[in-house]
């Protein structure tokens, strides 16, 4: 009884789990689920004729069977694809004798041509995809240019386009795994100099405490004198050894924006993004340079993710007791604005430079440009 219940309660949650599904890569956006209606070339036939109980039927499971084939051809890879691709020409050819809407299904097999990894074995696909409706064609002498028209003019566009896209979605995860594998060496190497900084800083001065410390337990007894000179020499390596750490530390902070221009060097570097940097040597007040160095992240990544661009400028000054950051792509603007704008990452950018008296500024240019600015506080005047 608990068995058949439990069955039950599975199938009950079994649709909406799957309504629930993603039945497409969530990279590929809402499109896949817009070309669905090209199925409604289908329905030409019935403006001037009233399909039958059977044809209906047929019609209604011909769609039903296709829809599961075609989200499948979304994930699928290697030789499934190709099988995947014949069942849908197969469609068309099974229905061109009765619907010449049936050219749709060439369409359909075109653009799953998208998902070859051989780019001219995915041309040589669509091309094979054309020749079919073609040959479909020659066996429909009534009808025959009424079906091949829409399949000889939209196939190869979508076929291409669909190619194009998919490349280039390949490309930028290419390009996105190294910029990741690139910030990962970053941090390691950081992290090694730090250890060996400390190494350095911290491995003698250890030693000897260590030393003199066994050494004032064995006089403790047998010389207190000398063990009080011990405690003292102990007392001021300790002394010397915390203010040389201190020291180290105001030097890694001091370097944060010096740092991230050389990350921002290797990132773009990775990406085949030429910089051209023009620094001007100033002495930055640590808040300011903890959110200029922020906002340089976050405008290198967006240069590398998503402004396909081939050259960076780069500029830090003064303008009238203003630091100025200026940073500027020549990469596509409008896709780059909304993909900029639809992060949080400058957003927060720019709450921390008002907190600070400044403000960030997106403008669109050659390419898409950021524009930082933080007053400089001012030094108290000095009276004779």
């Amino acid at each position: 009884m608990s068995v058949a219940m439990n069955r039950t309660a599975r199938m009950r949650n079994l649709l909406p789990s799957i309504l629930r599904l993603p039945w497409v890569p969530p990279a590929r956006g809402n499109a896949p689920y817009v070309w669905v209606l090209m199925l409604a070339f289908l329905s030409m036939k019935y403006w001037y004729a009233d399909p039958g109980a059977l044809e209906t039927l047929l019609l209604l499971a011909t769609v039903l069977a296709f829809l599961p084939l075609y989200f499948y051809s979304y994930w699928c890879r290697g030789p499934v694809r190709g099988w995947v691709i014949g069942a849908t020409c197969l469609f068309g050819v099974l229905w061109a004798p009765h619907n010449v809407g049936a050219s749709t299904f060439f369409i359909f097999a075109c653009g799953m041509c998208a998902g070859i990894a051989s780019l001219r074995l995915a041309y040589a696909s669509v091309a094979a995809i054309i020749g079919a409706a073609v040959a479909t064609a020659a066996l429909l002498p009534a009808h025959g240019l009424e079906f091949l028209f829409p399949a000889l003019v939209v196939g190869p566009l979508v076929g291409a386009g669909s190619i194009n896209d998919a490349r280039l979605a390949r490309s930028r995860l290419l390009l996105l795994r190294k910029q990741e594998e690139v910030e990962q060496m970053a941090t390691i190497a950081e992290r090694e100099r730090i250890s060996r900084d400390l190494h350095d800083l911290l491995g003698h001065t250890l030693s000897l405490i260590t030393l003199k410390a066994e050494l004032a337990g064995k006089l403790f007894e047998r010389d207190p004198a000398a063990c009080r000179r011990e405690i003292g020499d102990i007392e001021r390596s300790a002394r010397a050894a915390l203010s040389e750490v201190r020291s180290a530390v105001s030097g890694y902070r001091q370097s944060g924006f010096a740092h991230e221009l050389d990350s921002a060097r290797a990132s773009l570097a990775a990406a085949s993004v030429v910089l051209h940097a023009n620094i001007e040597e100033l002495s930055l007040p640590a808040a300011a340079e903890n959110v200029m160095s922020l906002a340089l992240r976050e405008a290198v990544t967006n240069i590398v993710r998503h402004a396909g661009a081939s050259e960076c400028q780069l500029s830090l000054s003064e303008v009238q007791g203003v630091l100025v950051l200026r940073i500027a792509d020549n990469g596509g603007t409008l896709a780059n604005l909304a993909q900029v704008r639809r992060g949080n990452g400058l957003s927060g950018m720019g709450e921390r430079a008002a907190a600070l008296g400044g403000a960030l500024a997106l403008k669109i240019e050659q390419g898409l440009a950021l524009e930082l600015r933080l007053p400089l506080p001012r030094l108290p005047e000095v009276h004779p």
